[in-house]
């Protein structure tokens, strides 16, 4: 027997879910589409006008019904949030219903817009047209669009083992047709080295990626792309670590050196004495 998935919570339905995915819920589960659209569960996510992370609360006008049922039917339900640091700054979401089958059907702003904020980290770290690709990526995915979104990621999962092969090419002893003649695992393993420890024990992605493109469909990707997308940011996560750490290690540095020249000036003039 196929395990029933869970119902989506308020978050994952108004941030997670593309427009015109449908979720139906199980009579069992009427609480949980009671929740949202009535819940005053708080949802931490990406505020526009705020241009940063902020705690939203359900804004409605008169009476919440009581009766878990009472949004099922064959009707449009609106949910209105409001931001906790200004009320002026709202997220829209429209849903149809049909008997307990729920499809969002409109929001502003766009799940693209909430869904970028926060990888904008990356661009530090990634090529101008990477960051581009990555952020075409999750647009994609945010408006259903999975093997498409899937082409983007297997771009730059590329792009990152190449420019690691750049690198190792330099190194003593480095076999390059053993690279060349690799498949992508067999490549990524040879490239220990010079990429993060999380890439190599799960060079696995790659394969997804390709099965993605090649032989899963639309909703398999969708289903597959958040673990994906979280694959590659660990990797960036990484490499914005070991960046931190060389900016950290260059002011380290040049600090102690400031100190010894000011050490040795005064010094020189008797100053120390």
């Amino acid at each position: 027997m196929t395990a029933q998935t869970p119902p989506p919570s308020k978050k994952e339905f108004c941030i997670g879910y593309p427009l015109y995915e449908e979720f139906t819920f199980p009579e069992e589960d009427d609480e949980a589409g009671w929740n949202l659209f009535f819940s005053r569960e708080p949802i931490d996510t990406y505020c526009p006008g705020c241009n940063a992370h902020s705690i939203f609360h359900l804004h409605i006008t008169g009476d919440i019904p009581r009766d878990l049922d009472a949004w099922v039917g064959s009707r449009r339900l609106s949910v209105v949030l409001k931001c906790s640091r200004d009320a002026v700054h709202k997220l829209f979401f429209l849903f149809n219903i049909e008997g307990r089958t729920v499809q969002k059907i409109g929001q502003y702003p766009s799940l693209a817009d909430l869904n970028t904020y926060d990888v904008r980290q990356y661009s530090t770290v990634l090529s101008r047209d990477d960051f581009k690709e990555f952020t075409k990526a999750i647009g994609l995915a945010a408006h259903g669009v999975g093997v498409g979104s899937f082409v983007y990621l297997r771009r730059i999962f590329e792009n990152l083992v190449d420019a690691a092969h750049q690198i190792a090419k330099t190194d003593s002893g480095w076999d390059d047709d053993a690279f060349q003649n690799g498949r992508m695992a067999d490549r990524i393993q040879l490239l220990a080295g010079h990429l993060p420890e999380f890439l190599v024990e799960n060079r696995s992605i790659y394969k997804i990626l390709s099965q993605g493109i090649h032989e899963l469909t639309e909703k398999q990707c969708l289903a597959a792309f958040p673990v994906v997308k979280m694959g590659i940011e660990l990797v960036l996560d990484e490499k914005l670590a070991a960046a931190a750490k060389q900016q950290k290690l260059e002011q380290a540095k040049k600090a102690i050196h400031g100190l010894v020249s000011r050490a040795g000036a005064e010094a020189r003039s008797g100053i120390g004495e």
